[in-house]
């Protein structure tokens, strides 16, 4: 309401002073126009707290022309903040439609207009004026801007492609990243349809693209596994992994199931061994302790998580503690045990999994692109404190 009501000062004082200006040059009838009871309207409208009213009063008074044109255009930005697009809308036609505007003046007003309906989910329309915007070289890089925005948000991913590919110039930034991400979605879309060489050549473009990208490596391992190519599927995983050690909970379950469909459990094991110093994750821990409580017994599971939780403490690791005790056949779980299970496990499911390492978004699932920020790649697997490295 504050910054309603002080955008609204100006606009008022802009109208008597246009009232004025006019009275000067035009007939008597303008002259009174500063003193016409619309404007004292406007002016109580504003008094009484009162600004939508009040609006509508001093945009019927205000002419668009020149001097007015950054008026209206910071208020129809300003509708479009606090959701009131319809009017925004309204202002930025208005303001179109003149032909007094200069080129700058219309393209500024192109621009606002494509946000309002972006604003409103008339991507259709958005997208038309962005393209008039891009086509006039004015703007070019917020209206490719938000012809990406578009154009993810429909999925039209070669569209994307194109857009980065002009944007790219234009920006201090590399898009690769992104590319890489739009190739991915369309070898997800290749597969889908069968097209398994089409989805390969994808990846491999995706790969050129950024090298630093894991999704392309991840699709590689899948599309691997579904060919029985488990010996290829861990060799892949397990460079995804090696690239971004970040990205190793994603991976370590498909790389376990590998190895079990090609009945190598000393290998896994031997594998988990040697990354456990390298990468302290919990996880690992715990998977070690199972193929442990496997081949040795709880007892065994037990003492070899117990010193892992000296060096790394942890409460998924204190949880697995406390479940290994309460099986153990020469042990009764107490009640005071179960309880400390439970509350663990309570906290454990509060806690988001995930945090976008750009914004601060946080969820249960990865997300390739961040629902808030919209980047690619920034959503991570939150680390508990006490599992980060030294």
């Amino acid at each position: 309401m504050n910054e309603l009501i002080l955008i609204l000062l100006p606009i008022a004082a802009a109208s008597g002073w246009w009232a004025a200006r006019r009275s000067n040059t035009r007939t008597v009838e303008n002259k009174n126009q500063f003193n016409s009871p619309a404007y004292f309207q406007g002016l109580n409208h504003l008094l009484n707290e009162e600004p939508d009213k009040a609006i509508d009063v001093f945009v019927q008074m205000l002419e668009v022309d020149s001097e007015t044109v950054e008026t209206h255009l910071a208020l129809g930005s300003l509708f479009r903040r606090r959701g009131e697009v319809e009017r925004a809308i309204r202002i930025h036609q208005n303001l179109i439609a003149r032909p007094t505007l200069s080129r700058e003046q219309r393209a500024q007003a192109l621009l606002e207009l494509g946000e309002d309906y972006m604003r409103a989910g008339l991507y259709d329309r958005a997208e038309n004026l962005f393209i008039e915007l891009r086509e006039t070289k004015l703007y070019e890089k917020q209206a490719l801007k938000n012809l990406r925005t578009i154009y993810q948000q429909e999925k039209d991913w070669q569209a994307c492609l194109k857009v980065a590919e002009n944007l790219e110039p234009l920006l201090d930034e590399s898009l690769g990243m992104e590319r890489s991400h739009y190739y991915c979605e369309l070898a997800l879309e290749a597969q889908q349809s069968g097209e398994r060489k089409q989805a390969q050549t994808l990846l491999k473009k995706a790969l050129i693209a950024n090298r630093e990208c894991i999704r392309p490596i991840h699709l590689q391992a899948n599309i691997a596994i579904s060919q029985e190519d488990c010996k290829g599927a861990i060799k892949l995983l397990k460079k995804a992994g090696e690239r971004d050690p970040d990205y190793y909970p994603e991976v370590l379950p498909t790389i376990v199931e590998c190895y079990k469909r090609n009945s190598d459990i000393d290998g896994l094991k031997s594998y988990l061994e040697g990354l456990l110093p390298r990468y302290p994750y919990i996880g690992i821990a715990l998977l070690l302790s199972d193929l442990i409580r496997s081949s040795e017994g709880e007892a065994s599971a037990e003492a070899f998580l117990g010193e892992e939780m000296q060096r790394h403490p942890s409460l998924r690791g204190l949880l697995s503690l406390v479940q290994l005790n309460a099986q153990m056949p020469d042990r009764q779980a107490t009640d005071v045990l179960l309880k400390v299970r439970e509350h663990i496990e309570r906290l454990l499911a509060e806690r988001p999994t995930y945090q976008c390492t750009h914004c601060g978004f946080e969820a249960n699932t990865l997300h390739w692109q961040c629902p808030s920020c919209r980047k690619w790649s920034t959503i991570r697997r939150k680390r508990e404190i006490e599992e980060k490295p030294a």
